[in-house]
């Protein structure tokens, strides 16, 4: 029977303690009514016996406290809410005991941004780590030993696991119920829930934010001219002559401020660009190609594909209003 420890910090997300907890139920109850032996022994652990969320609103009462958890196979690290270094600094007490079951062989999960509190243990310096993709530059600056994979669902690195943001969680607790018991009861767990156990990427979720976070007053010139022209074709040596840098260093610079190349930032913006359009106007694919600078069809359909897991068509048949749907129903044929 693998022993499982949901943590439950201060300023934690209910949400993520409650749903790998339901999950693990639900695979034992799976597991009884076709008359074999429960597989998980579950355990919700903190420091206190009672821990108020939400400013009260909730209280989640533990079933055991850290100091008695002598050993356990899986901790899991659920999201948190609010301000990050706020939330890591109430939780200080609880990274000795994390990183004390990490290395008496325990398996670590974090979900979502819980990711923030595995990081501050040190376990995850010089290893990759996925997490909300809207707070992924936070991340970078709070822990620059980590390496953030973009877009992705799951990450998994001797014997650690992330996962995306919100939802995300789910995708992992569902790799994590694969591996410890096998293919079939996984994909049973996904029907139950609900959830697409294939799915690999947020992409499609995330708005690009511009990473304008730091002190680089040329490179920011840079990305504000590159907001303010999504029509044109700008070079790398248009803009490194606008700020008055020489290409090499101003590709460097560009890199080390946005942790994007210069193309890729370019990329970026003219999709986030196309994304909304396609959320909120009528036009087709090829008008909105235009407007955002390209015109090579090919290439605007991969390098959407690339950035948001979905072809254009496919990205506006999954978020444009469902009454502009029925009312324009040609627009909404497949690609060719």
């Amino acid at each position: 029977m693998k022993r499982v420890s949901i943590l439950v910090p201060e300023c934690s997300v209910l949400q993520a303690i409650a749903d790998p907890q339901y999950l693990f139920s639900a695979v034992n109850q799976f597991m009884a009514v076709s008359g074999k032996i429960p597989f998980f022994d579950i355990q919700l652990v903190g420091l206190k016996k009672e821990i108020k969320l939400n400013g009260g609103l909730y209280s989640v009462n533990t079933s055991q406290l850290l100091k008695d958890v002598k050993q356990t196979d899986l901790v899991v690290i659920p999201a948190l809410f609010g301000d990050m270094k706020n939330a890591i600094a109430q939780n200080k007490k609880l990274l000795p005991w994390i990183s004390k079951q990490y290395n008496n062989g325990a398996e670590i999960a974090s979900l979502c941004v819980g990711a923030f509190l595995l990081a501050s243990t040190g376990l995850l310096n010089g290893k990759k780590c996925s997490t909300h993709w809207g707070f992924q530059n936070e991340f970078r600056e709070m822990f620059p030993e980590v390496e953030v994979v973009e877009g992705s669902i799951i990450t998994e690195e001797h014997r650690i696991y992330s996962s995306g943001g919100a939802n995300s969680y789910w995708n992992l607790l569902l790799h994590l119920v694969e591996k410890y018991t096998d293919r079939q009861t996984a994909i049973l767990a996904s029907k139950y829930f609900a959830i697409d156990i294939e799915r690999e990427s947020q992409s499609v979720f995330a708005m690009f934010q511009g990473q304008k976070n730091h002190n680089d007053n040329a490179i920011k010139q840079a990305q504000e001219f590159i907001d303010y022209n999504i029509q044109a074709k700008i070079t790398i040596d248009e803009l490194a002559d606008l700020v008055s840098l020489g290409r090499r260093s101003f590709e460097r610079r560009f890199k080390v401020a946005t942790n994007n190349s210069v193309l890729e930032y370019i990329n970026r913006v003219k999709i986030e660009s196309a994304k909304r359009y396609f959320e909120t106007s009528r036009k087709n694919i090829n008008e909105v190609m235009y407007d955002v600078g390209y015109t090579d069809t090919k290439a605007f359909r991969t390098i959407f594909k690339k950035n948001t897991g979905l072809t254009p068509i496919e990205y506006r048949n999954k978020y444009l209003n469902s009454s502009f749907k029925k009312s324009h129903p040609m627009l909404f044929v497949n690609e060719p």
